[in-house]
């Protein structure tokens, strides 16, 4: 870790200040769970709407309590399996959780990130509520350059490595029967069912919990959008157009066979059926096609088969369908 000790970082959180840090989905936007000013803080920087609620980060086990109540004995059995993770857990919250942080539900989404740095800063500072680093509706940051593009060299950021995984966390619902996914991540449906010996469900829109109730973050507004506009790629599309950025992860797109033997053009990028890289990069994709001016990203639709077979694939195809605004 580059920069200042950790110290540093948690004397300013708990002077009321905003620190960026990394865990192993994204980089997040810290702020102590305990201080409504501080909160506040998060929401003004990044422009993000109050009706959009906030995940609280724990170092551990015992910190849930002071968030959560009615824990369901699942709900520990989830803990033991997937935490520390990228699986976000919804409560039932006490009355002292502030109301900024739930968008003034009477819910509240808690989780672990697996990450010693950002554990470490939780240790010291205690619980805090960190979205995605980035100005609100941008692509989520994986690189600390990523956070001083939307936010200048005055945040302070802690200096990692790019973030493991790329994409947020499963985000899963526990207040309501059958449990629901609302947000698709690298813990999945299939993985979460294996552990715990209740019905789950996965949905990506709000019709369970009308439209006035929005319990995850990423579920009510467009996300992770680059300035360049993002669409799928046709099966059978094989010109390049020299605006557009192509991500291929089948291996074998007509547009790739099309233009192999012609040396690939380097705005054709082939994953070759590596969806975790795929995840890695997504974001950082995004924000290099703004860089280099491209005006358009398309990326190749994702088939029935491998939304079934690859676990990370249907977070991705999420991900990918909000930057298009669906």
């Amino acid at each position: 870790m580059a920069g200042q000790p950790l110290k540093y970082y948690i004397d300013l959180l708990e002077s009321g200040e905003l620190v960026a840090f990394p865990t192993e989905t994204v980089y997040g936007l810290g702020a102590r769970a305990d201080n409504p000013t501080a909160v506040k803080k998060i929401f003004d920087l990044k422009g993000r709407p109050t009706d959009n609620p906030l995940i609280v980060h724990v170092s551990n086990r015992a910190m849930v309590s002071a968030f959560a109540r009615n824990i369901p004995e699942s709900a520990k059995v989830l803990m033991d399996k997937f935490w520390p993770g990228p699986l976000t857990l919804i409560f039932k919250k006490k009355d002292q959780v502030l109301d900024l942080i739930t968008a003034g539900m009477d819910t509240v989404a808690i989780r672990m990130p697996d990450h010693d740095t950002a554990l470490s800063l939780i240790d010291g500072a205690g619980p805090l509520v960190a979205p995605s680093a980035n100005k609100s509706g941008r692509p989520s940051p994986t690189l600390p350059q990523h956070v001083r593009t939307d936010f200048g060299e005055s945040l302070p950021v802690i200096e990692d490595q790019p973030t493991r995984i790329g994409i947020e966390s499963t985000v899963l619902d526990l207040t309501e029967e059958p449990y629901c996914i609302l947000r698709p991540g690298a813990v999945t449906l299939e993985q979460i069912q294996e552990v715990i010996d209740h019905p789950v469900v996965l949905t990506r829109d709000k019709k369970r919990l009308g439209e006035e109730e929005t319990r995850s973050p990423g579920m009510k507004y467009t996300h992770y959008a680059p300035r360049a506009s993002v669409r799928w790629l046709s099966k059978t599309e094989t010109d390049i157009m020299p605006t557009c950025l192509y991500l291929i992860h089948s291996g074998h797109h007509p547009l790739l066979e099309e233009n192999t033997d012609k040396n690939t053009p380097p705005s054709i990028i082939n994953y070759n059926q590596d969806y975790d890289q795929l995840a890695r990069e997504l974001y950082d994709r995004f924000r290099q096609a703004d860089q280099q001016g491209f005006k358009q990203i398309a990326i190749e639709a994702f088939s029935e088969k491998t939304l079934e077979s690859r676990q990370i694939t249907v977070a991705l195809k999420n991900r990918i369908l909000k930057a298009i605004g669906k």
